[in-house]
């Protein structure tokens, strides 16, 4: 199913509340299990919590479904994602007790290139990110107190620090990571037992999946976001950042 998100809930707190809240459970969580980081977040926020996925696979939706069935789980629609990437949208919306909320840029990809000129990503790429995933996201959030995603501490250094409960000072939210403290291997296990459902990319040497125009393969020895923004210096598209 695919609908704006819910956003009811539990009630609204201030945002002193929701960071003092954040940093507590940041303490107390860090060595729970991601169900039980889930359950958490599911009692303290109920329905003003969201999973958000790239659909580079479905593991936090999963994991979250658990806890809260019918969780919105929040879809960021570039305009330049691989087929492959929308289609493991759609299978999730189909077959999980999800509700997919998906967000899309205010300018479609022909405005914005009418606006800054075509190919925005390879000569900007942080202005492209800022229009097409950091603007809706913000938007897109405003209904929620506390987002869930699916960082990973191994997945590179900038995300090494990542709480598996922390505060965004930027969005005034709480972030749970609650799968922060797994490695490849612990996802590997996860999706074997439960089936849950990946991008098809991940087989075909993509060991990370964002936008078309900026995503390569990697090499075996590789960072496994290395195929993301590769020979620009960039890492990340500012949404954890």
């Amino acid at each position: 199913m695919s609908s704006t998100g819910s956003g009811t809930g539990t009630g609204r707190r201030s945002a002193e509340e929701l960071e003092a809240l954040a940093l507590r459970a940041g303490r107390d969580l860090e060595e729970a299990s991601p169900q039980e980081v889930l359950r958490w977040a599911a009692g303290t926020f109920g329905r003003r919590l969201c999973v958000t996925s790239s659909m580079e696979d479905a593991v936090v939706a999963h994991l979250a479904s658990t806890a809260l069935p019918g969780i919105d789980v929040v879809f960021l629609d570039t305009g330049y994602h691989f087929p492959e990437t929308i289609g493991t949208r759609d299978a999730v919306a189909a077959v999980m007790p999800v509700n997919v909320v998906t967000l899309t840029p205010r300018r479609t990809v022909a405005e914005q290139d009418a606006e800054h000129g075509p190919r925005l990503h390879d000569r900007d790429p942080d202005l492209c990110c800022a229009l097409r995933k950091v603007e809706p996201l913000e938007r897109g959030l405003a209904a929620y107190d506390a987002w869930a995603t699916g960082l990973r501490r191994d997945e590179s250094p900038t995300r090494a620090g990542t709480p598996v409960v922390g505060w965004d000072p930027k969005r005034r939210k709480v972030k749970v990571a609650p799968i922060a403290r797994w490695t490849q291997d612990d996802v590997d296990a996860y999706v074997a037992e439960h089936g849950v459902l990946l991008n098809p990319l991940l087989w075909d040497g993509y060991s990370s999946v964002g936008c078309a125009p900026c995503t390569r393969r990697t090499a075996d020895g590789e960072d496994a976001r290395a195929g993301r923004w590769a020979g620009t210096g960039k890492t990340e598209c500012g949404l954890h950042t």
